[in-house]
């Protein structure tokens, strides 16, 4: 028999991704989706409902019974979470809450992994940031996340294999259009194309560390299959800068002088910019043999290829 996944939020970025990876690789994956009307993802068995419901985590773990669940439902926007604090609260760190305790009731014994994230470190006094830096988050986003870290070190104290992955920022051409890297690369797009003229940005000194999603997905599989659970870093280690992404995602487009086309604007600054994020992927590295194999420019390049693709 073939082994079965569950992934939640298989529509997203990441869960997409994930999916069509495991099953390429033979496995039986069912995925979560919040609403009957969100975009199937082919081979994928989708259940419908919201782990904010208690009732959801027990019963939808019952149907599937999987050997391995990848939980990356929730919010996923910093922005969002601080206009909506509270439903960050409940979509981050309270369902990861029920799921972990649905997915060890009665016996079960899947193995677990969690998307965390770096903004865990946001407000970090170090750079690179490794899995034993201080937790510092800088935004109701990052303190969900520190929730969903700390939760998954309980259960796996109790002896439950439990990972949590600590993204960085990870990207591609299905990374929504809300996020700030999709928004220069398909202005960029846009503007090369004539369809636009300006582009209004935020902070364009802070430093991010980008990597490649569907190398980070791999990561996550990687964890899974490991004999033993941890906590692992996942990103490039490389500095950049917004204004780096935005020289790159218009020397992509072929336009030449991105200067003449960006407007910085205060009302897209976050409240509190923290630390220089970038990650030390070390052990994750050592112990499980990661690599990324897509770098930077070449990430850039290829969303703005898929924006320069789409039509008008």
């Amino acid at each position: 028999m073939p082994l079965r996944a569950l992934v939640t939020g298989v529509t997203g970025q990441d869960g997409s991704y994930l999916a069509e990876l495991l099953v390429a690789r033979g496995w039986q994956v069912h995925g979560l989706v919040r609403r009957a009307d969100e975009a199937a993802v082919d081979g994928v068995e989708v259940h419908v409902g919201d782990l904010t419901d208690p009732a959801v985590p027990a019963s939808l773990l019952e149907a599937v019974r999987p050997d391995v669940v990848h939980h990356l439902a929730g919010m996923s926007s910093v922005a969002q979470s601080w206009r909506e604090p509270g439903e960050c609260m409940a979509v981050v760190a309270a369902a990861t809450a029920r799921l972990l305790e649905a997915a060890t009731r009665d016996g079960r014994a899947p193995r677990v992994v969690l998307a965390g994230s770096g903004e865990v470190f946001a407000a970090a006094d170090t750079t690179p940031q490794d899995e034993a830096t201080p937790l510092r988050p800088a935004s109701p986003y990052g303190a969900a996340k520190a929730a969903v870290l700390l939760l998954g070190r309980v259960y796996r104290q109790a002896g439950h294999h439990v990972s949590t992955a600590l993204l960085y920022n990870h990207e591609s051409p299905r990374r929504p259009g809300t996020f700030v890297t999709r928004k220069i690369t398909s202005g960029a797009a846009a503007i090369a194309a004539g369809r636009s003229g300006e582009l209004r940005l935020g902070n364009l000194a802070a430093v991010r560390d980008w990597g490649w999603a569907p190398d980070y997905v791999e990561a996550l599989t990687l964890m899974a299959d490991a004999d033993e659970p941890d906590d692992y870093v996942v990103a490039s280690g490389v500095p950049h800068t917004v204004e780096d992404f935005v020289a790159a995602a218009f020397a992509a487009a072929g336009v030449p002088d991105w200067r003449r086309y960006v407007v910085v604007d205060p009302q897209f600054f976050r409240p509190v910019e923290g630390a220089v994020l970038v990650g030390d992927s070390g052990r994750l590295r050592e112990r499980l043999g990661w690599r990324p194999t897509v770098d930077f420019d070449e990430i850039v390049a290829r969303m703005v290829e898929a924006d320069r693709a789409r039509p008008a």
